[in-house]
């Protein structure tokens, strides 16, 4: 089955810094009901820039207002599902506390609280890497799809910087403590089997059969009750609450930003930029 294209991906516009990225939704009515969300950066797979992240949350607050809708699918556009945060952008939007505070609890906060609290089901269909923002949005959709070919991982530490509150809160729930932990620390990418094995997705399937395996998981999701599917899937969210508001307190998330003041979060940019590897002094 060919793998369908973005249906707006000849008309991209250029965001707010200058760069190609945007986030298409496309809807079919009748009888299906079902929306899709494309995440397309061209020539950065799919790298999630700050207005990526509030088109996102935009899209999914329209999607909690239709009542009609029956199910939501996630993907990117080309042969990624989405590598991470556009790094480009953090020296002009997170180079302060205060900014890197507003950076992941407005604007990735809202855009995963958005996709979390979406009353249909959500599918990530996954091809491709799906890495630190990417693999946050898979980590608040109901199911996850991926190709065999696709790659897994939150790399961040070799950048300097630990990941936000509430976006370890989402990971959390999906792979538990050990997992995360192991996903974190040793900032290795997973293959697709792994991901698997440890229970990140839910279904790995081979990259000619993949399209037709979302297209079937889709279908069912559409041929259920919606009343149904809306109620359980809030009443899975009341028992697994994602709440990093009541195990912090004031001071320990404010304490989460500290790295932006370290000189090693300013090595690991440099690093970055410059396709080196840092020297990390604790420091």
């Amino acid at each position: 089955m060919a793998k369908p294209t973005c249906p707006s991906q000849t008309h991209l516009t250029v965001d707010g810094s200058g760069r190609l990225g945007r986030v298409w939704c496309a809807r079919e009515g009748g009888q299906k009901n079902i929306a899709t969300v494309w995440l397309s950066h061209p020539g950065k797979l799919n790298a999630l820039s700050l207005s990526m992240w509030r088109d996102i949350a935009d899209c999914f607050r329209r999607f909690a207002a239709d009542d009609q809708l029956r199910a939501v699918v996630i993907r990117g556009e080309g042969a990624a599902f989405a590598a991470g945060a556009d790094i480009s952008e953090f020296i002009e939007h997170r180079a302060t506390r205060d900014q890197a505070r507003a950076y992941h609890d407005e604007v990735i906060g809202d855009a995963l609280r958005a996709i979390l609290h979406c009353p249909a089901p959500v599918v990530a269909a996954i091809d491709g890497p799906c890495v630190g923002g990417g693999l946050e949005i898979a980590a608040v959709c109901d199911l996850r799809v991926a190709s065999e070919r696709s790659t897994f991982g939150i790399p961040i530490g070799r950048l300097g910087f630990p990941l936000a509150p509430h976006e370890s809160a989402c990971v959390v729930s999906v792979i538990g403590r050990a997992n995360a932990l192991e996903l974190l620390l040793e900032g290795r990418i997973w293959d697709s089997q792994e991901a698997y094995d440890k229970g990140l997705i839910q279904r790995r399937v081979a990259n000619d059969q993949w399209e037709a395996e979302v297209a079937a998981t889709v279908s069912r999701l559409s041929a259920g009750a919606p009343h149904a599917a809306r109620r359980n899937k809030w009443l899975i969210q009341m028992f697994s609450a994602i709440d990093d508001q009541a195990v912090l307190s004031p001071g320990q998330r404010d304490a989460c930003w500290d790295f932006v003041e370290t000189r090693d979060y300013a090595r690991g940019l440099d690093a970055f930029f410059n396709k080196t590897r840092p020297d990390f002094q604790h420091d």
